[in-house]
């Protein structure tokens, strides 16, 4: 879809983000690793990023119907086709990046986003993150911090895509 959104002239790279959460995180983790060129910008919120790691954590166990066993050799084959953490190539280049989580998120472990974070930062990558001490899943525990975690998305659009 964004490739077709640029070869159509509909929008450029530079002008295209991707913002998305949870399992949507996922998705855009992986627009991020994949097709980095296709993209100007990426918010990824709450994360799922380490898909080695994810049924080891908080309530990662009980997706592995639907992703696999990651400590099954075989399956780990297949997940890890799509685990942007182990996609990531620190030659590469890619869009500026803003990853968001919750240190109570009781579904999607902050370490995915901290993590991603950390070996992106290593790299000499564009990141930014935020991590907000309160809320769960969703990031936010009140309405407040719900529209600050919105602005923040938008605002960092908003500064890359110019």
């Amino acid at each position: 879809m964004a490739r077709d959104l640029v070869t159509r002239g509909v929008t450029d790279p530079a002008h295209l983000g991707a913002q998305g959460g949870s399992n949507g995180g996922l998705l855009v983790g992986n627009m991020l690793t994949g097709y980095p060129e296709l993209f100007g910008a990426i918010v990824c919120q709450v994360p799922l990023l380490d898909m080695r790691r994810y049924s080891h954590l908080l309530a990662g166990a009980s997706w592995m119907a639907e992703y696999g066993d990651p400590d099954d050799p075989q399956q780990w084959e297949y997940l890890r086709t799509f685990s942007p953490y182990h996609l990531f190539d620190p030659a590469a280049d890619y869009p500026p990046v803003l990853f968001t989580t919750s240190t109570r998120d009781d579904r999607v472990h902050p370490g995915h986003a901290r993590k991603m974070a950390a070996k992106m930062l290593a790299a000499g990558k564009d990141v930014l993150s935020f991590e907000n001490i309160e809320g769960g899943h969703g990031g936010a525990a009140t309405n407040a911090q719900a529209a600050f975690m919105q602005a923040l998305a938008f605002e960092f659009l908003w500064q890359r895509l110019g």
